[in-house]
């Protein structure tokens, strides 16, 4: 993690924002990964499409949280808070995914649990909403693991690889994550 200071640490990983030299190691993670991602998420793949994912993530209603391995500063996942909604909703909507070699060891759960935990406390909402395929097991299994329960189901909900495809809608209160007892995990650096 030399050169860059987290925003916040868990046990095996720490969350950043990107920054603009992340983007030939982010690009080279996208092509690896690729048939990890297929058909569910498309991140960005091309220096100008990396561009405007940095103009997109930096205000005040889109955040991006890329996540390392503390004992390397290998980049293992992303999550991405989009489309803060302020007034009496509070609600942001997450999109996540993990890079491999690392998917399957537990990274993406730590990570998505500490960046839940960034939107109950440091952006102060009271809901979090993820969308996802439903043949998307992985994905599931994943918000179902950090807490999330499945609201319903939207057909032709999302575009994705330039189809819309149908979503299930997963969400995390502030209560229910406060239920779980995950209010006491490691403390927000920086």
């Amino acid at each position: 993690m030399a050169g860059r200071r987290p925003l916040v640490l868990g046990a095996r990983v720490a969350l950043a924002h990107p920054r603009a030299a992340d983007r030939d190691e982010f690009l080279a993670a996208v092509r690896r990964s690729q048939p990890l991602h297929d058909p569910w998420v498309h991140p960005p793949a091309t220096a100008g499409e990396w561009s405007a994912y940095l103009r997109r993530v930096r205000g005040r209603e889109r955040f991006a949280y890329h996540a390392r391995r503390l004992d390397d500063g290998a980049l293992v996942g992303i999550v991405n808070v989009n489309d803060v909604i302020r007034g009496n909703l509070q609600q942001a909507f997450v999109g996540y995914y993990g890079f491999a070699p690392h998917a399957g060891h537990g990274y993406m759960t730590e990570v998505l649990q500490l960046v839940v935990r960034e939107c109950f406390t440091t952006l102060d909402l009271h809901r979090v909403e993820a969308n996802i395929q439903p043949d998307n097991a992985p994905s599931r299994a994943l918000a179902r693991r950090c807490g999330f329960s499945c609201e319903g189901f939207s057909p032709r909900y999302l575009r994705v690889g330039g189809q819309w495809r149908d979503h299930e809608r997963w969400a995390i209160t502030r209560e229910a994550w406060a239920s779980l007892g995950r209010s006491s995990a490691p403390p927000t650096v920086g």
